[in-house]
Order: structure tokens, then sequence, then C-alpha cells
């Protein structure tokens, strides 16, 4: 009884975090700079492109970006190896 209820409130915790990263992730997508010619210049990525961040504040993004995918990664691994074992 005590495992079931171990394993359930890990899934439920991990299902948690796996909302709140995927919901993190997509902000921080969007908030990159285009990088010429594609949907990003056809919603007016290029007028903003010149007053875009600066190389500081844009590798601090690409940083959380690459950080909140690698734990997005690591839970959908975790929750696909619960769903295995589980049962």
């Amino acid at each position: 009884m005590r495992i079931d209820t171990d394993v359930t409130a890990l899934k439920i915790s991990m299902q948690a975090l796996l909302v709140l990263t995927s919901l993190l992730l997509v902000p921080l997508v969007l908030l990159h700079k285009g990088k010429g010619g594609g949907l990003s210049d056809m919603f007016g990525g290029g007028i903003t492109s010149s007053a875009g961040s600066s190389g500081v504040a844009e590798r601090n993004l690409n940083r959380i970006t690459i950080g909140v995918a690698l734990v997005w990664t690591a839970v959908i691994v975790v929750l696909g190896l619960i769903e295995r074992y589980d049962g």
C-alpha cells in the first residue's frame, strides 16, 4: 500500500512539473530573436531585430531555455519509466 501511494505521489508531482515546464518553455522559445527569413520576419521580426536584446541577455535566455528543456525531457523520461514499471 505504501509503495502505491509513493508512486502515485511521484507521478502526480512529475505531471505537475511537466505542465509547468511546458508552459514555461513556450514563451522562452518565443522570446528568442528570429534568425532571418522565416515566420518571425513575416510578423514583424525584422522591425524588432535592430532593437533586440544584447548579447549577454540572449546568452542568458539560451541557457535558461536549454535548462528548462532538459528538465522537461527528464520529466518525460521519468514519467515513461513510471508508466512502464508501474504495471
